[in-house]
């Protein structure tokens, strides 16, 4: 049987993935700088910390604000039981969404500076997604209960049993004082469940009725962290002024730096 002569010719294909080197292969994704994200997302968050504080009547003055004891500073200022009259900054419904703007807008920037340009449509998709889902929504759902029980607070504490005991009366205080805790708390917790569902089936329904883009987003871990403002906001609205209440709300700047961040390092 003959045998066919080997075509020496025949040169190898350099293209193919074997052969290719580094130089021909398609360009590796600009490497994501997490580190600027979040600080572009801290930079909004604080511009908006700050025109708040300005709106509330605490200055923005470089001389005043660092000639004060910084305990006094708008941001980290918590209730004293000796001058109960003093100015705190309030944080409700309001300027928690005005927070979470300034977070998103910081990460946004912070992913078009810091992150392959591609993936900026994502980052948008993103934006509405935490916006919406993740502040808009808890905050209303906690706001609305916040407020009813705050309206109903007397009628709904005349029905927490208290336990009576002469013999030990500074522990049955504590016993009775926790009891009241429950209704608020559990209203609370009831409400903030039922936002985060709602808000999660809302992020679903806008990425597949407005992007055409059928994600079952799940709810994850991050997306509890913007949810701590929410929790402060009802303990601003259900309880008394406290050191410890005072001092809740003052976390809620640096907890909502989360939803920045998610958008500025979200790729899709």
């Amino acid at each position: 049987m003959p045998i066919s002569q080997v075509n020496s010719n025949v040169q190898p294909n350099y293209y193919s993935p074997v052969f290719t080197s580094k130089k021909h292969r398609h360009d590796k994704d600009k490497p994501l700088n997490k580190t600027g994200v979040l600080l572009s997302s801290m930079a909004g968050v604080g511009v908006a910390s700050a025109l708040i504080a300005k709106k509330q009547g605490f200055s923005l003055n470089p001389k005043v604000i660092f000639s004060q004891n910084p305990k006094n500073w708008a941001m980290l200022k918590i209730f004293n039981k000796n001058k109960p009259d003093a100015k705190l900054m309030e944080i409700e419904e309001p300027q928690i969404l005005a927070l979470a703007a300034g977070s998103a807008v910081g990460g946004l920037a912070g992913g078009a500076v810091f992150d392959d340009k591609k993936y900026f449509k994502g980052k948008l998709r993103e934006t509405v997604n935490q916006l919406l889902g993740n502040v808009l929504v808890p905050v209303i759902c906690v706001g609305g209960v916040s407020r009813l029980y705050d309206k109903y607070k007397r009628q709904i504490l005349s029905n927490v049993p208290q336990a009576s005991g002469e013999v030990f009366s500074k522990p049955v205080k504590m016993f009775n004082k926790a009891l009241k805790v429950i209704p608020s708390a559990s209203m609370t917790l009831a409400a903030l469940g039922v936002g985060i569902v709602c808000g999660n089936k809302l992020s679903n329904f806008i990425n597949e009725k407005i992007y055409h883009k059928h994600v079952d987003r799940k709810i994850k871990k991050t997306d509890f962290a913007p949810h701590v403002d929410d929790l402060s906001m009802a303990v601003t609205l259900m309880a008394d002024k406290s050191p410890l209440s005072t001092a809740i709300t003052r976390t809620v700047p640096g907890f909502l730096c989360v939803p920045g961040y998610q958008i500025g390092s979200h790729r899709d």
